[in-house]
C-alpha cells in the first residue's frame, strides 16, 4: 500500500511504510478511511479510560503503552509499543523510556502524593505543563497528541479540576483550530504555557 494514501496534516508525525504494514483493517485505503477507523477506536478507548475507578493509574510507562492499545490497537498491531527510531517530532528513542520514568516522578511530587499537602503549581498549569512534556518526549509512531489530550483529561479529573475541551474537536483533521493548538504548543516550548491553556480550556 502507497504512502502518499495516508499523507497526515502538518505537524503531524508522517506514517512510513512500516507502520502502514502494521494496519490492521482491510477496508482502510484512503486516510478518511483511517481517520474513521481511528476515532472509532479512540472513542472505546475514551470510554474505557473512563470506566477505571483507581487515581493515577495512568502515570507509569506500562499504563500508557496499554492505554495507547486501547486507543490504537484495532487499527494498528504497534500501537502501545514504544516508538523505536527518530521521528520529526519527539526526544530520541532510548531516551523515551527514562523520560517517561521521569515525567511520572517529577508529576508525583508536583501533586503532591508522596508527602502531605496539594499541588505545588495552580491544577491548570500542571496539566497543561505534563500534557506539553508527553507530547514533547513523543513516546509512539502515532498518536501522541490524542494520547497526550486524553491523559491531560484522566489527570484533571484526579485533581478535581473542571474538564478541559480542546477546541471542542479531536483535532486529527487540518482546521483553523488545529492551527492554533500546534502554534500554542510551539509557545510552550520556549515556556510560554499561556496559550496552550486558553486553548484547552476553549
Amino acid at each position: 500500500m502507497e504512502v502518499s494514501r495516508f499523507a497526515q496534516p502538518p505537524g503531524a508525525t508522517p506514517l512510513e511504510l512500516d507502520d502502514i504494514e502494521g494496519l490492521r483493517p482491510s477496508w482502510v485505503t484512503t486516510l478518511g478511511d483511517l481517520n474513521e477507523a481511528e476515532a472509532e477506536n479512540v472513542l472505546r478507548g475514551r470510554m474505557w479510560a473512563a470506566g477505571r475507578r483507581a487515581k493515577w493509574w495512568y502515570l507509569d510507562e506500562a499504563a500508557l503503552r496499554d492505554l495507547h492499545r486501547r486507543l490504537f490497537g484495532e487499527v494498528w498491531r504497534w500501537a502501545g509499543e514504544l516508538r523505536r527510531r527518530q521521528t520529526n517530532i519527539g526526544i530520541e528513542p532510548y531516551l523515551i523510556a527514562p523520560a517517561l520514568r521521569d515525567l511520572r516522578d517529577d508529576l508525583r511530587v508536583q501533586v503532591g502524593l508522596d508527602r502531605d499537602g496539594g499541588p505545588a503549581l495552580p491544577v491548570d498549569e500542571l496539566v497543561i505543563r505534563y500534557h506539553h512534556r508527553l507530547v514533547v518526549i513523543h513516546p509512539f509512531r502515532n498518536g501522541n497528541g490524542r494520547l497526550s489530550r486524553l491523559a491531560a483529561d484522566l489527570l484533571m479529573a484526579d485533581l478535581g479540576g473542571p474538564a478541559l475541551t480542546w477546541g471542542g474537536t479531536d483535532l486529527v483533521a487540518p482546521s483553523t483550530l488545529r492551527g492554533e493548538y500546534l502554534a500554542a504548543l510551539r509557545r510552550a516550548d520556549g515556556g510560554d504555557f499561556a496559550s496552550l491553556l486558553t486553548f484547552a480550556r476553549r
